[in-house]
C-alpha cells in the first residue's frame, strides 16, 4: 500500500500553522500586553524576553504557506482568493512589528513612545486579521466551479470578527503566561493578574465557537454528535476544561512554566477541535484534499526537500530556546 501524499501534506501543513500559532503568538500577544504595562523599564524587559527569538518563529507561517502551495496549489489559489485582504493586513501589522520592535531599542527618550504604539497596533492587526481569517475559512469559501465565487468582502462578517477576537485573547494569554515564566517581581505578579480573566475570556471564545460551528453547519453536528464519534470525541471539551482548570490552578502560589504549559495545552486543543470539524477539507465545506492536491510527483518531490529541512528548521529553534533560557531580569537583555 502506498503512501496516502495529501494525509502526509495535511499533517505537515498543520504543523507548521500549529507552530506558529504558538510561537508567534506568545509575542504578539506580548504587543498587545504593552497597554498593561506603562513602565519603559519594564516594557524593555518583555520585548527582551523574545528579542533573541522573535523573527525565527515566523519561519513556520513560511513553511505552512510553503506548503500549501506545493501540495494544494488549488486551495492555495482558492484562500487567498476570499481572504486577500485580512492577508494582506496581517503581514503589513507583521511587518509594522517587526520594525517597530527594532527601531524601539535605538529610538530616543522622546520618540520611543511612538514606536511602542507602533508595535502595539502592528501586534493587534496582525492578531485580529489572523482570527478573521481562520474564521471566514471556518464559516466556509464558496466555489463556482474551481474557482472563488464570494466577494472581496465576504470576511467581514460576525462569525469571523468574533474569530479575531478570540484569537488576541489566545494570544494575549499565551504572552501573559510567557512572561510569567520569562520574568520576575512586579512585572511577573501583574501578569499572573492579567492571566486569569483571559483564561476565562478565552474559556469563553471556545464555548461560543464550539456552540455556533455546529449550529450553522449540519455536517460538524453530524461529524461531533453522531455515534460512535460523540464517543471518540469526547474527550476533547473535557481535556479542555481540564487544561483551564490546571492553568487557574497553576496561577496560584508562585507560578513559572505551569501556566504556559497549560496555556499551550488549551491552544492545543482548542486547534485540534477545529481540524477535527473540517477533516478532510482543505477548503471548507466542500473541497477535500485530494481533489486540491497537486500531482503525486510534485507532492513526492517537495516532500523530500521538507523531510530534508524540516530537522534543521527544529533543531535550531530547540537550540536558540534552550541557550536564551531563563528569566531576564532588569538591566539584562538584547540591545
Amino acid at each position: 500500500m502506498g503512501i496516502d501524499l495529501p494525509v502526509v501534506w495535511a499533517i505537515i501543513i498543520f504543523f507548521g500553522v500549529f507552530m506558529y500559532v504558538v510561537m508567534d503568538g506568545f509575542d504578539l500577544g506580548i504587543g498587545m500586553l504593552f497597554p498593561f504595562v506603562p513602565d519603559r523599564h519594564e516594557r524593555d524587559v518583555m520585548m527582551n524576553t523574545v528579542a533573541p527569538v522573535w523573527d525565527g518563529n515566523e519561519t513556520w507561517l513560511v513553511l505552512g504557506g510553503a506548503g500549501l502551495l506545493a501540495a494544494f496549489p488549488l486551495a492555495y489559489s482558492i484562500i487567498l482568493s476570499a481572504l486577500f485582504l485580512p492577508l494582506t493586513f496581517m503581514l503589513l501589522g507583521l511587518i509594522f512589528r517587526g520594525v517597530a520592535f527594532e527601531f524601539r531599542f535605538k529610538a530616543l527618550d522622546h520618540e520611543r513612545h511612538l514606536w511602542d504604539k507602533a508595535f502595539i497596533g502592528g501586534s493587534v492587526t496582525a492578531a485580529l486579521c489572523q482570527g478573521i481569517a481562520l474564521g471566514a475559512f471556518l464559516q466556509g469559501i464558496p466555489l463556482r466551479g474551481r474557482a472563488y465565487a464570494g466577494g472581496a468582502l465576504d470576511w467581514l462578517a460576525p462569525f469571523p470578527l468574533l474569530c479575531g477576537a478570540g484569537v488576541m485573547i489566545a494570544y494575549t494569554l499565551l504572552g501573559s503566561t510567557w512572561l510569567i515564566m520569562k520574568t520576575e517581581g512586579a512585572l511577573q505578579q501583574r501578569m499572573i493578574g492579567v492571566a486569569r480573566p483571559f483564561a476565562l475570556l478565552l474559556l469563553g471564545a471556545i464555548g461560543v465557537v464550539s456552540v455556533w460551528t455546529p449550529l450553522t453547519h449540519p455536517e460538524v453536528a453530524a461529524r461531533w454528535f453522531s455515534f460512535p464519534n460523540i464517543v471518540w470525541l469526547s474527550p476533547v471539551p473535557l481535556l479542555v476544561g481540564a487544561a483551564i482548570f490546571w492553568l487557574l490552578r497553576a496561577l496560584k502560589g508562585a507560578p513559572q512554566r505551569g501556566p504556559f504549559v497549560a496555556a499551550l495545552g488549551l491552544i492545543f486543543l482548542g486547534y485540534s477541535g477545529l481540524a477535527i470539524s473540517i477533516w478532510p477539507n482543505i477548503v471548507p465545506p466542500l473541497l477535500s484534499i485530494w481533489s486540491a492536491s497537486s500531482p503525486p510527483q510534485s507532492q513526492g518531490f517537495t516532500l523530500f526537500g521538507t523531510l530534508l529541512i524540516l530537522p534543521f528548521i527544529l533543531a535550531y529553534t530547540v537550540w536558540s530556546y534552550y541557550i536564551f533560557r531563563g528569566k531576564v531580569k532588569l538591566g539584562e537583555g538584547y540591545h
